[in-house]
């Protein structure tokens, strides 16, 4: 099943990416949807330095890395792009990879929203909010982040392997 893709323009404050930012519904069943089994999956194919809350309610996006989320429970209201965005319902199940400078920002959750982060080959990720002192140097770490060998899904075969040449 091919995932939803979403491209998102720099908007001044929030780089985006040239990258389409992926979003798979209900590709971990409900008896695998649990934090452990999503994080030895996204591991599996090489996505680790996984880490297990919810998103932040404020624009954030990573310079250095790209980004899968997996909802294990709940779920939630998500804005992809910055303030003129699109906002993206996510349920448990589903998975969202987002390319190195997408921004993304929780709206509204349900009290058991919760995801599982993790980042290509174990990466460490930096926080970047959209503020001015943040670029150009945020656009040049951007620009050296590689293409991951896998996609976290998916592995190999499918999504990002293909969509992000």
């Amino acid at each position: 099943m091919e995932p939803i893709q979403l491209k998102f323009k720099d908007d001044g404050k929030i780089p985006n990416s040239r990258l389409p930012l992926l979003v798979y519904k209900n590709v971990f069943s409900e008896e695998k949807a649990d934090a452990d089994f999503i994080i030895q999956h996204f591991e599996s194919h090489n996505w680790k330095n996984a880490w297990k809350d919810g998103v932040y309610d404020y624009h954030h996006y990573h310079s250095n890395t790209h980004e899968v989320l997996g909802v294990y429970s709940g779920y939630a209201v998500l804005q992809f792009g910055g303030e003129n965005g699109e906002k993206v319902a996510v349920e448990e199940g589903d998975a969202i990879t987002i390319p190195a400078g997408v921004g993304h920002k929780k709206i509204e959750a349900s009290e058991d929203f919760g995801v599982v982060g993790a980042y290509p080959g174990g990466s460490g990720y930096d926080i970047m909010k959209g503020e001015a002192n943040e670029r150009p140097q945020a656009d040049d770490n951007i620009a050296k982040v590689p293409l991951p060998e896998f996609d976290p899904v998916y592995g190999k075969m499918e999504g990002l392997s293909g969509l992000w040449k």
